[in-house]
């Protein structure tokens, strides 16, 4: 299953490359993520926990840097073993470019597969999941990125649990 997109993150290129790089902005990234360790040189190591149909697993994992051209474009290897349901694994390459604005335009494709009784619940709900798992990451990566609009600023002190958008950002500059 082959996926690809792109979209314009209102943040500096070099701002976007340390937060791909980063495994506090990753692990609030991907969806399910509930541990997230590790650095850039020597890969990442994660905990997900998904449900994928009637499957729910969790899966165990590494995910790789390879081909990394700082600050353009790495490619993001993964593999995850879920016991009994299975395991999956893939890559991304994504590609930074300058984008509008002094913003940075994100590109994206994407490859997965899937083993084990996940691969028993037909092409058309893996890749429903598999488009809905990277639509959700890069939605939660941009807006850990961007930093808030805004609508967010007059919403703080309201009471969320969830992190406020544009942490990363704020972090790495202030």
């Amino acid at each position: 299953m082959q996926m690809s997109d792109s979209r314009q993150i209102n943040a500096p290129q070099q701002v976007v490359w340390e937060a791909i790089l980063n495994p506090d902005v990753l692990k609030e990234c991907v969806p399910g993520c509930t541990e997230m360790s590790g650095s850039a040189e020597d890969g990442f190591e994660a905990t997900v926990v998904q449900k994928v149909g009637p499957v729910k697993a969790t899966f165990k994992g590494q995910v790789t840097l390879a081909d990394v051209e700082a600050p353009n474009k790495v490619t993001l290897n993964g593999e995850g073993k879920g016991g009994a349901a299975g395991f999956a694994k893939g890559g991304a390459v994504v590609t930074l470019a300058p984008g509008d604005n002094g913003g940075t335009l994100l590109t994206y494709e994407v490859e997965a597969k899937v083993g084990g009784k996940l691969a028993q619940l037909g092409s058309r709900i893996i890749d429903g999941f598999a488009k809905k798992m990277a639509d959700q990451f890069f939605n939660n990566f941009q807006e850990a990125v961007e930093g808030p609009s805004d609508e967010t600023e007059a919403e703080e002190g309201h009471g969320t649990e969830h992190k406020k958008k544009g942490w990363f950002k704020r972090m790495v500059s202030g």
